[in-house]
């Protein structure tokens, strides 16, 4: 997507074909910064402090950091001890291990001396392939937003999205926003309600960020604000990603979808949710017992940074000291609060037999 109407990814390798570069996003929205990570150190810092986020960017971010280790070291400990310092990251999102997986089943029956450029090579396609699967969950999705503008002719086409699944949030297109860009590009009239995101504000400061650079009609809102927009028929669907996703449709996104899924289920709006395959986790069935969700620096949410009316970024406290602070990533919605499941392979109801008829080969191993 664009940044000052230049093409830019989200992750690139750098120009010497051993290190590679990032968009450092906890500068943004108020600076453009990258950073270019020499070594699994600095990958795994990355991850963990979130200058890199969303479950298909860290997955990304996460096979090249593989392919950095064996590129200093390429013997079998290397290897185990890389797996596990990256795989230790972030425990929710399930691309994270994935990626890891895949590279690590690539790499290991080759001669340590081949283990480097067969892992970089690998880590390359991962981050093309990710590319390409949200150009087709755009595409699917871009069908539900037509029909969405079919029935109200001429009148724009409103969506609501929480947090941020936007090409920031993978190396390109992003999952819930791929549809909204293609509906734009296509010339549909299409305005994104933007909500906040608490408590790091990955809505306001990264959805937003991204709308505002492609051109696309958006407004930031509060994240209580959806069940009321919703009430008075102001949001035609909603469209959210995932960090995992489970053999029967439960989906655990950022904290605070789960609400937003409930209000769309009492005002009838449809509730989709747009994640790409190796979001999947075909080994877990119930999303609530079973997903780990993970528990963030209490300062997330006692502290806020921003801007100063003197142009300085400043860092604020917004709780009283001494109140204690509990910080949950993530929640899970029900399946049967989602109207579908939208994939580089088309639109499925968020179940089981939804999921198979659209991943068939799953069935032997399910």
């Amino acid at each position: 997507m664009k940044v000052g109407g230049i093409h830019r990814r989200t992750i690139w390798p750098g120009e010497d074909g051993r290190t590679v570069e990032v968009i450092d996003q906890t500068k943004l929205p108020h600076a453009f910064v990258t950073v270019r990570l020499r070594t699994l150190a600095e990958v795994v810092h990355a991850i963990r402090a979130m200058l890199i986020r969303g479950a298909p960017l860290i997955g990304a971010t996460a096979a090249y950091g593989l392919a950095i280790a064996l590129r200093d070291d390429p013997s079998d400990s290397s290897l185990a001890a890389a797996y596990d310092l990256l795989h230790a990251t972030r425990p929710t999102a399930i691309n994270l291990r994935w990626a890891l997986d895949d590279v690590r089943a690539k790499v290991a029956p080759l001669p340590p001396k081949e283990r480097f450029a067969a892992a970089w090579a690998r880590a390359a396609e991962i981050a093309d392939e990710d590319v390409a699967i949200n150009r087709s969950i755009g595409t699917h999705g871009l069908e539900l937003i037509r029909k969405a503008a079919a029935r109200k002719p001429g009148k724009t086409v409103n969506v609501l999205t929480h947090c941020n699944a936007g090409w920031l949030a993978t190396v390109d297109w992003g999952t819930a926003t791929a549809p909204i860009y293609l509906a734009h590009e296509a010339g549909i009239p299409v305005h994104v309600w933007v909500d906040e995101t608490r408590p790091r504000n990955q809505g306001a400061g990264l959805t937003a960020w991204e709308l505002n650079n492609h051109g696309v009609p958006h407004t930031v809102i509060v994240d209580n604000t959806g069940g009321h927009l919703m009430q008075h028929g102001k949001v035609d669907l909603c469209f959210v990603g995932t960090d995992r996703t489970t053999a029967e449709g439960d989906v655990c996104n950022k904290i605070g979808t789960y609400l937003k899924a409930l209000a769309a289920k009492d005002n009838g709006v449809p509730f989709y949710v747009c994640l790409p395959s190796p979001t999947i986790d075909w080994t877990i069935r119930d999303g609530v017992r079973d997903v780990p969700i993970e528990e963030r620096d209490g300062a997330e949410v006692s502290k806020i940074t921003g801007r100063a009316e003197d142009g300085s970024i400043a860092t604020v406290q917004v709780t009283p000291e001494g109140s204690p602070v509990v910080n949950y990533g993530f929640d899970v919605t029900p399946a049967r609060l989602v109207t579908g499941l939208v994939t580089e392979r088309g639109v499925a109801p968020a179940s089981a037999d939804g999921l198979l008829s659209l991943f068939p080969e799953r069935r032997k191993r399910v």
